[in-house]
């Protein structure tokens, strides 16, 4: 049975417990559990940091913890016991688990690793505090340092401050706000701005000497040097180094590193340095031989010097090289450092073995109790302390130093009977008043132990030598009476004894009998002659002696003998003990003279400060012995005295002396009869202030009255106790007495700042002080009471002197702080007098600093929660006093600008920030009845609506994000709490006051600006906090979004009718309110949008206000990262449900839904945009939301912000011709006018034609930058008309240059033709605008299928490939995934005209086959029926699909959606007519690119023909005979008798053209590849018997008749006529299942091997520079696709493996994919003939006409005709077709003529020396002759005639003259109109199947509108032979014509227009882009170039004759 626990409620899971049992529930190791019940061994409860799951788990699972219950029962609350550091431990560390993972995620190495470090210290820590052994002060270190590592943490991760107490968190509900501002300030200060250290030491650590030659010991002595007052400030630091140059001693660190300590900000400059000086112990000469000498010498060796300021840079200089000078001459060496810092170069110079010190120095900042901390291992290694020379800056008591400071200084020496100077020793030696030498009392420095003698240096041969070394002698105190110092001096023999020989000695005694020690300063002591071996140990022989000139002893009145020979020495004191000073000794001994007493009194004043508090105790004592004694002769000059000393303690130096005087009034002070005395003298200063002579001296008194009160007192109670309490009234009445001095004192009010006001701020300043004194005698209230009479009395002007004001201020803020202030009865009775001058500080805006920290003091006094009466009442004094001017005041002070200097900004920020705390206090400690008491006190309504209005504003200045710092979230949250309170009490005054009749539209449009803004907080999105952090605010505060949305909607409820007046302008905000993602708020507030929805309807009777307001704002915030598809969702239900009964539904339901799209891509648009690469699925998104913008909601502002978001991401991915197509659309919104335009974007302000003209050169820059150079020109002519219409030639001249050098670019630059890929996008996972639907996207530069595919699924990582082609079903459409599925697709260009014309360079009409495209296509080949393992091609049907986009590409996007479907299925035998045409055809072009040279090599030719006739051989094309020419499937399939009939003719005409490919190749073929030919002739001729052709001139000639994709389907009837392969051909009107040829792709041959051999042929191709193309057809073996890693042969259809990037090419030529539909080749090339060739098969044309066309169908035919052609050549169409033996001369004279005119390219030449023309017209024919016999039509219903196409013009044919002379003998030249087959335009209304489309230029294939030959001859050549029908014979020019004026008379349609797609729909050309009607361009005309009339095709035709005009169009869809 379950029961509930009752002690059980908290523990940590110890075991990992995985809740497998049913209700079990799942832990891991660390969780913190409640436990609610418990049953056998088991525990039901919840983890703490999933509350909502609760289970049960074991009991043994869980350690236990102490933990104290809130709320027993449901909703309890556990909260643990342990120590709160503990507690936020724990949790903190949880926090920054999570986070510490993300960094490794995130990469950041670094913070993770310190992060890792800091929490394993923190869990060190932890396990100490728990183990409980810490004493309590390493406890409290313990948490220092666990609580300071928190805080770098929470600070590294952005986490909250945490504002503590005693390293405690805090609760900020049981502390004042004001108090809470102060820590979470003294936090923030702490952490951002270190308070500057005011001492510094300098750390040195000696490495080593570098020296080349050193093999001598050395002593290394650093100090500090002002070379500014020229004397060192330090001790000395001493080294020794071994003969290698390194530390003697390196197992003692604390020898060869030491701390300069002590050093003042103000030493830190230039002119100190670090001074090193180098001794050499050795030989007196460094050279001198080994064995000259053997005692040893201290001897200069070299000096360094480096000045401080370089180390202030960088705290550490790790191993500085020093450079070591040594002086020119040796008696320069005491002042070398000087000569190196002043640059005296003259006087020193490198050593001469040029040594180097290594030293590292580093400096250190902080007291030196902080650098023991920080550095610990310093210290612990061992470190000696160098001192400053003296006491320090601070003098602390308690010091104990008695050191005395010797500088040998220098001594004059006579020769002493020597030629030469002494060599001058000094030898040191302290010795007591026994005469036994002090041991170890020498101290040459720190880092070597005291000696107990000093030797120093020795100078060579110099009698006044200068040594100037520092000594410090650090003497005891009991030794120093009575000792002396004596100096030996002694001379250094260089010989070989080197002998020292005594010549005399020096001595100088420590102390004078009167206890003075030796005064500092420079002594010259006499020198006293002695004998060598003269014995100095009895010093009672010579202290009798005199020691120093000018001094004699006084027991000694013997003369001393005069003598040269003088020794200085310099002493300094530095001691606690003893003095120098002998008016000190004289004071303190007071009693033995009596009659000194007021001359030492009076000198006092005139003592060192540091002399007297050394003796503090002791003065004090002597003077208050004094006026103990006499106080009447002495009392004045005692309180003088007393004061002087006083006041001597307020120095900084002394600051610290303050104690001791403290603990000596406490014990040690005994005067108790003073108080009398020093009331009485205190009083007389007091009156006597208005004297001016005293004024100096009263302002003494009175900064010393604390101290002074402080004897008083203590007087006084010493008395009381010694008495009982005697005289009580009467010390009383003195304290009034002197308190009512003071307050007539302070009451004097003076003008400017006189000296009186001086004195009251002195007064003021220390007054407080007094209070705690004061306390210690009378009872609180009479003190309170007396302060408040005395601040009372304090004058009410404020202009008077500021600084007193200043000084006031700070007494009052002095008063609040002071113990007397925090008892609540004295509090009440001051309160009145510290508001009242509070008030009329903040009024005047004074001194705002101060008040804010009174007012802090204030507040942090009042608890909370304290309902105490007393603490109400003051609330109620503070709001009726302070709450309005504190409200002003925050305005005032926020309104200001910030000062510009840090130090000022940062006080600004404080100033404000406390003085909003005390607002939040005040109002926090507000109850009901101060709110209604407040509201009650305003007279008029329009004061209530000021002060509502003052609240507002103040509160929302408190919410902006820059009133706290970034991490105060613990107090933003405490001000929203308080302001929601506030803001629920006024809300009620706001409808009773402000509503119907006295509605104030200001002050509600004030609260709901206020309300919003604090929904939308930063603070208050929990939905972005922790989870432990969001459960501790919800725990304390709740949602305060919900409960100001609730108090919103009750408010708006409350408007009724006035709710008109905030629509539109409350939907912005409120509609920000509702995309936070809180539930419960959005169901709150979204239905408001309804009600503004229906009162506008009311209104205006519409809602089109509300829908612009929502959809502007809408996109700005979206764009922020607000809302979600919750959202969207919500939005949808909430006010489609809230509508229904509405009489406006409909229109209200469009409303919503137009938003919720809107939503949809918006979305989208954000998901898309944050991702980092430029990608197709932000370009989409974009491409989506524009034109949302556009067309559903006509916001042309938007539309061009997105145009320009679009524009920027096209730059950014380098697609710029989609950019230039995307600014277009801007371009097109504006006119060529003078409209002045605003500044918008990055656009300045500027007239409309400016704007237009730069976006129409940013354009023409980018179409330039995109290769779509022909777009470009047509915009430079664009802007060139309105130059020229300004006359602007300049600027003209410069654009017909960008447009002449556009076409350079199209002639002279190659463009790679793109490939494009059909994408599907297909399950509900995908975004808005792309989800289920089909792309076809442009590809990248040389990017093929695999590329494609893997850039896609990079996009989309999520993304599944689909491995088929078919159209996925309606379970991938629904699922919860996302599904591609890609493959190629072939483009059908538009504009067939151009691709048709003859002599069009492929470098233009390679622009038109992949731009301004509409349509695309694929192939996929199936097997209907049963599937013939021998023939394949039987059952192999292809299924064509064509898309349709919904805008050309390119555009404005990579990629467009699919509009349109179509499918049609090719039988097998339109498959293979297909194929085989596309076979032709690719042999035509390469055949005609060989013979006008325009290959470089042979080789594809050979591979082609190869390819093809041995495939044959192998049974390529018998496949095809055998599957339909066979009588089964005649029999089968009777409606296919027309396409068997093609399938022949076709593989006739396949045979003819490899007869004259065998005869070109055989021209040009190399002679190594002769072999290979001869093979390929012999292998032909097996060919041509298989097809049964036996004497080829004499066989039948099939007629190509033309199907653009193979034979139609549907009305496909055709009539075959006697044609050569020249002959022309008529393309029937298209049926569905009839496309435009695209010529990319070429077909392989027929067979399994000759789809291999295709492959290989396809791989020399591409190694050949792509010369031509292939596609592989259907063969027996396999269905094989093409890579699409060459740009010329990819698959037009994928196959499984094809769609999947994932497959192995293994399995990329799959059976399925080998028979895809090629892009189709122009098959209407027409090849001459042998004359009895066609001769025999017009007879044969005109037999099966006869015979096998049906009487219908011919009708039809003779109908097209009588529309489509000209009389004369109808006629004769007719008549051949009747007359079957008739041939038709107008025929057979064209054939004759191209006889002669081919012989130059088409046959072998039998003369390599004969001309071209001549061995044209002398040509032998051959197996491949020249039909000359007609020129017949193929009619259908619809037909046209198709020019042939003819090889591009070669690149040595510039002239077409001289081509035109080659062929002016033709007799038929001269009457072109009887000659010439009329040539007919296609129609625009169908589509054409166009030339031969390669990416190498000069293999394109071309269409002519005349007969085409294989010859050299170019285009220009050709269509000399053409003429028109219904033009007059005088219009065509002959051949002898010049080259200009020819050239002027044609016209063709020029390289960059844009025509109409007038299929499907019209499409006009953009305004920007269209040609002027007016005035079109002249182009060069082609020579001899026929064009039919606008009358014979008029009625077929869309498009003018001469040119088409397109119509204007948006260029978006181009």
């Amino acid at each position: 049975m379950w029961i509930p626990t009752e002690h059980e409620k908290y523990g940590v899971v110890i075991a990992g417990f995985r809740g497998t049992v049913p209700h079990g529930l799942s832990l891991e190791i660390g969780d913190t559990v409640q436990i609610l019940e418990k049953c056998d061994g088991w525990y039901r409860g919840f983890a703490l940091k999933n509350p909502n799951v609760k289970g049960i788990f074991p009991s043994n699972y869980i350690h236990l913890k102490n933990a104290c219950v809130k709320n027993k029962g449901q909703f309890e609350m556990v909260i643990p016991t342990e120590d709160s550091v503990i507690t936020e431990m724990t949790s903190t560390l949880r926090d920054w688990g999570t986070m510490w993972k993300q960094l490794y995620v995130r990469n950041e190495g670094d913070l993770f690793h310190r992060l890792w470090h800091i929490m394993n210290e923190i869990l060190d820590l932890r396990r100490q505090v728990l183990v409980g052994h810490l004493t309590h002060d390493r406890m409290k270190d313990v948490k220092r340092h666990i609580t300071a590592r928190l805080d770098w943490g929470n600070e590294q991760l952005g986490l909250d401050l945490v504002p503590r107490k005693e390293y405690a968190m805090v609760d900020p509900e049981e502390i004042s706000i004001t108090e809470l501002y102060r820590l979470m300030e003294h936090r923030h200060r702490k952490k951002d701005t270190p308070v500057p250290a005011s001492s510094h030491h300098l750390f040195v650590q000696m490495k080593s000497l570098m020296c080349s030659n050193l093999g001598e010991e050395l002593e290394v002595i650093f100090s500090l040097f002002d070379s500014k007052e020229n004397r060192p400030i330090s001790e000395r630091f001493f080294l020794r180094l071994n003969r290698n140059g390194l530390p003697k001693c390196p197992e003692k660190p604390e020898r060869h590193c030491s701390l300069f300590v002590d050093l003042s900000s103000s030493e830190l400059r230039k002119d100190i340095y670090i001074t090193v000086h180098i001794i050499r112990i050795g030989r007196m000469g460094a050279g001198e031989k080994k064995n000259a000498c053997n005692v040893q010498y201290r001897r200069p060796f070299g000096c360094a010097v480096l000045s401080i300021a370089d180390l202030l840079a960088g705290d550490s200089k790790d191993d500085l090289i020093l450079k070591v000078y040594m002086c020119n001459t040796e008696s320069d060496w005491y002042q070398i450092h000087e000569n190196i810092i002043k640059k005296l170069n003259a006087r020193y110079n490198l050593t001469g073995s040029n040594a180097g010190l290594a030293v590292s120095l580093q400096l250190l900042h902080g007291d030196i109790e902080q650098i023991r901390r920080e550095y610990t291992s310093m210290f612990t290694h061992g470190v000696s302390i160098t001192r400053k020379l003296g006491f320090s800056n601070i003098i602390m008591p308690g010091e104990m130093r008695n050191d005395l400071y010797i500088t040998v200084e220098r001594g004059e020496f006579e020769k002493g009977g020597k030629s030469v100077a002494r060599n001058v020793e000094v030898t040191m030696h302290v010795v007591d008043s026994s005469g036994q030498i002090l041991r170890d009392f020498i101290s040459f420095g720190s880092g070597e132990p005291p000696a107990s003698e000093y030797h120093s240096f020795v100078l060579y041969h110099n009698n006044g030598p200068r040594w100037a070394e520092l000594l410090k002698l650090p003497i005891p105190v009991d030794k120093f009476r009575g000792a002396h110092i004596r100096c030996e001096f002694r001379h250094c023999s260089t010989k070989e004894k080197g002998e020292k020989k005594l010549f005399g000695f020096s001595f100088v005694p420590l102390m004078q009998e009167n206890g003075r020690t030796l005064p500092d300063g420079t002594h010259e002591l006499i020198v006293h002659k002695c004998e060598e071996n003269a014995n100095l140990q009895d010093s009672s022989r010579y202290l009798k002696l005199p020691f120093s000139k000018g001094i004699f002893l006084a027991n000694n009145s013997q003369a001393v003998k005069t003598t040269k020979e003088s020794f200085w020495i310099t002493s300094f004191l530095c001691s606690t003990k003893l003095t120098q000073n002998g008016d000190m000794l004289d004071l303190l001994k007071w009693r033995t003279h009596p009659d000194k007493i007021a001359g030492c009194l009076s000198k006092l004043k005139e003592i060192d400060g540091s002399e007297i508090v050394k003796f503090l105790q002791d003065t004090l004592d002597t003077l208050f012995g004094i006026l103990d004694e006499n106080s009447q002769k002495y009392g004045s000059k005692v309180f003088d005295c007393l004061v002087h000393i006083i006041n001597l303690l307020q120095d900084s130096k002394f600051h610290h002396f303050k104690p001791v005087m403290d603990t000596y009034i406490e014990s040690h002070f005994a005067g108790a009869l003073a108080y009398r005395d020093l009331i009485k003298v205190l009083k007389w200063h007091i009156d006597r202030v208005t004297e001016v002579e005293l004024h100096e001296h009263i302002q003494e008194v009175l900064k010393a009255q604390e101290y002074i009160f402080k004897y008083i007192v203590q007087s006084r109670r010493l008395f009381s106790i010694a008495t009982g309490g005697q005289n009580e009234e009467e010390f009383r009445c003195c304290i009034q007495e002197l308190l009512m001095s003071v307050r007539f004192f302070l009451s004097q009010e003076s003008k400017g700042a006189s000296a009186l006001c001086q004195l009251q701020a002195v007064f003021l300043s220390s007054f407080p002080s007094v209070y705690s004194e004061l306390l210690k005698l009378f009872d609180v209230r009479e003190v309170a009471n007396l302060v408040h009479d005395a601040l009372g009395s304090l004058p009410t002007v404020m202009q008077g002197d500021e600084s007193l004001q200043a000084v006031k201020l700070q007494s009052i803020g002095k008063t609040v702080e002071s113990h007397l202030y925090t008892n609540p009865d004295s509090r009440y009775i001051l309160l009145p007098v510290v508001l009242h001058h509070l008030h009329m500080h903040l009024q005047e805006q004074k001194d705002l600093i101060m008040c804010a920290r009174i007012l802090s003091n204030i507040f942090c006094l009042i608890k909370k929660n304290s309902s105490e009466k007393s603490v109400l009442e003051e609330i109620d004094v503070i709001v009726s006093s302070l709450l309005d001017i504190l409200l002003r005041t925050i305005l005032e002070i926020t309104s200001r600008p910030q000062p510009s200097g840090s130090a000022m900004r940062l006080q600004f920020q404080d100033v404000t920030g406390e003085f909003v705390s005390c607002l939040l206090s005040l109002l926090r400690q507000m109850t009901d009845r101060h709110y209604q008491q407040l509201l009650d006190s305003f007279n008029t309504k329009e004061d209530l609506r000021d002060f509502l209005l003052q609240i507002f504003t103040v509160f929302r200045i408190l919410i902006r994000p820059e009133m706290f710092p970034k991490d105060w979230t613990v107090m933003r949250l405490v001000a929203n709490n308080v302001i929601i309170t506030t803001v629920l009490y006024l809300s009620d005054a706001l409808r009773k006051n402000f509503l119907n009749e006295n509605f104030d539209y200001k002050i509600w449009d004030s609260y709901f600006f206020l309300a919003v803004i604090f929904i939308n907080q930063l603070c208050l999105q929990l939905e972005m906090f922790t989870p432990s952090k969001k459960k501790k605010v919800l725990e304390k505060y709740g949602d305060m979004r919900v409960t100001m949305g609730c108090e919103i909607f009750s408010m708006w409820q409350n408007l009724g009718e006035h709710k008109l007046h905030f629509i539109p302008a409350l939907i912005g905000p409120f509609l920000e309110v509702t995309l936070i993602p809180q539930p419960d708020l959005r169901n709150v507030m979204i239905p408001i949008f309804h009600d503004m929805m229906d009162w506008e309807q009311r209104r205006s009777g519409n809602f089109k206000q509300v829908e612009a307001k929502l959809i502007d704002k809408l996109d700005s915030l979206m764009s922020e990262g607000k809302g979600d598809e919750t959202y969207r969702e919500l939005f949808n239900s909430i006010l489609l449900k809230k509508i229904e009964r509405e009489t406006w539904r409909e229109s209200g339901v469009s409303l919503i839904a137009t938003v919720t799209r809107l939503m949809e891509r918006l979305l989208d648009y954000r998901d898309c945009m944050k991702m980092g690469e430029v990608d197709g699925k932000k370009i989409g998104c974009t491409v989506s939301l524009l034109n949302f913008y556009k067309t559903e909601l006509n916001k042309e502002e938007m539309y061009i912000r997105y145009i320009h978001k679009l524009y920027d991401l096209h730059l950014k991915a380098q697609n710029f011709t989609e950019a230039a197509y995307t600014l277009l659309l801007y371009d097109e919104l504006l006119e060529w006018s003078d409209r002045p335009l605003r500044e918008f974007l990055n656009y300045p302000m500027q007239t409309e034609w400016q704007r237009k003209e730069y976006l129409h050169l940013t354009i023409i820059q980018n179409f330039d930058r995109g290769k779509c150079w022909e777009n470009g020109i047509i915009l430079c002519r664009k802007i060139a008309e309105q130059y020229e219409s300004y006359y602007d030639y300049r600027n003209l001249s410069k654009m017909r240059m960008m447009e002449a050098s556009l076409y350079d670019k199209i002639m002279d630059q190659q463009r790679l033709e793109p490939e494009f890929f059909r994408v599907g996008f297909y399950g509900k996972k995908f975004p808005f605008f792309l989800r289920n639907k089909e792309f076809v996207c442009r590809g990248h530069d040389y990017e093929r299928l695999e590329a494609f595919q893997q850039r896609m699924l990079n996009e989309f990582p999520h993304a599944i490939a689909m491995q088929h082609a078919n159209q996925p079903d309606e379970t991938i459409f629904q699922a919860e995934a996302q599904y591609l599925q890609i493959y190629a697709v072939t483009p059908i260009p538009e504009n067939q005209e151009v691709l048709q014309r003859d002599g069009i360079p492929d470098n233009i009409k390679s622009f038109y086959k992949v731009n301004h495209i509409w349509r695309f296509r694929y192939d996929r080949p199936f097997h209907k029926g049963t599937k013939d393992k021998e023939n394949e091609f039987k059952s192999l049907w292809v299924e064509r699909t064509t898309l349709i986009l919904v805008q050309s590409l390119p555009g404005i996007s990579r990629w467009f959606e699919v509009e349109k479907r179509e499918v049609v299925e090719m039988s097998p035998l339109e498959n293979a007519i297909e194929v085989l045409e596309n076979k032709n055809q690719q042999l035509r072009t390469l055949i005609s690119q060989c013979q006008t040279r325009q290959m470089q090599n042979i080789n594809p030719l050979t591979m082609c023909l190869n390819g093809v006739i041995d495939a044959a051989v192998n049974g390529g094309v018998t496949r095809y005979q055998e599957a339909f020419f066979v009588k089964e499937y005649v029999l089968n399939h009777p409606e296919d008798g027309e396409k068997i009939t093609r399938l022949r003719e076709l593989m006739l005409e396949q045979a003819q053209i490899l007869e004259f490919g065998l005869a070109v190749h055989e021209k040009f073929v190399p002679q190594d590849m002769r072999p290979l030919h001869k093979k390929l002739v012999d292998q032909f001729f097996v060919m041509k018997s298989s097809l049964g052709i036996q004497e080829y001139s004499a066989c039948v000639q099939a007629s190509p008749i033309h199907f653009p994709n193979g034979s139609p389907r549907v009305c496909r009837n055709s009539i075959p006529v006697s044609m050569s392969p020249d002959g022309a051909r008529v393309i029937p009107r298209r049926s569905p299942l009839s496309y435009p040829a695209v010529n990319r792709y070429s077909s392989s041959s027929l067979s399994s091997q000759a789809s291999a051999e295709v492959s290989n042929i396809t791989g020399q191709s591409e190694s050949s520079d792509e010369v031509f193309n292939m596609q592989p057809s259907p063969s027996t073996s396999s269905l094989s696709s093409t890579h699409s890693a060459s740009p010329n042969v990819t698959s037009s259809a994928p196959s499984s493996a094809r769609a999947s990037p994932l497959l192995s090419d293994k399995h990329k030529h799959s059976r399925e994919n080998s028979c895809l539909s090629p892009r189709e080749r122009p098959c209407s090339a027409i090849y001459p003939t042998s004359l009895e060739a066609s001769q025999t098969a017009n007879s044969c044309f005109a037999k099966w006409n006869a015979a096998s066309v049906p009487h219908s169908t011919r009708d039809s035919i003779r109908e097209a005709e009588e529309h489509v052609c000209p009389a004369s050549t109808l006629s004769e169409t007719r008549l051949a077709a009747k007359s079957p033996n008739l041939s038709l001369p107008s025929v057979s004279q064209e054939r004759r003529m191209l006889f002669n005119h081919i012989g130059d390219g088409a046959l072998p030449r039998s003369d390599s020396n004969l001309p071209g023309p001549d061995k044209a017209v002398n040509a032998t024919p051959s197996s491949w002759s020249l039909d000359s016999g007609k020129e017949a039509r193929n009619t259908s219903d619809s037909g046209k005639l198709i020019s042939p196409p003819v090889p591009p013009r070669p690149a040595q044919t510039a002239s077409p003259a001289r081509h035109i002379a080659s062929v002016s003998p033709s007799p038929a030249g001269r009457s072109p109109m009887k000659g010439s087959v009329q040539s007919f335009t296609p129609s625009p209304v169908e589509y054409h199947s166009s030339g031969l489309i390669s990416n190498s230029p000069v293999l394109s294939g071309s269409y002519s509108s005349g007969i085409s030959s294989l010859s050299r001859c170019s285009t220009s050549e050709t269509s000399g032979f053409e003429s028109q029908g219904s033009e007059p014979p005088a219009t065509v020019p002959s051949y002898s014509v010049p080259e200009e004026p020819v050239r002027k008379e044609s016209k063709t349609p020029p390289p960059y227009s844009v025509y109409e797609r007038t299929l499907k729909r019209p499409i006009p050309l953009p305004h920007s882009l269209s040609i002027p009607p007016t005035d079109p361009p002249a182009l060069p005309p082609k020579p001899q170039l026929g064009r039919p009339s606008n009358a014979e095709s008029s009625s077929r035709r869309t498009e003018p004759a001469p040119r088409p005009r397109p119509l204007p169009r948006k260029v978006s869809q181009l």
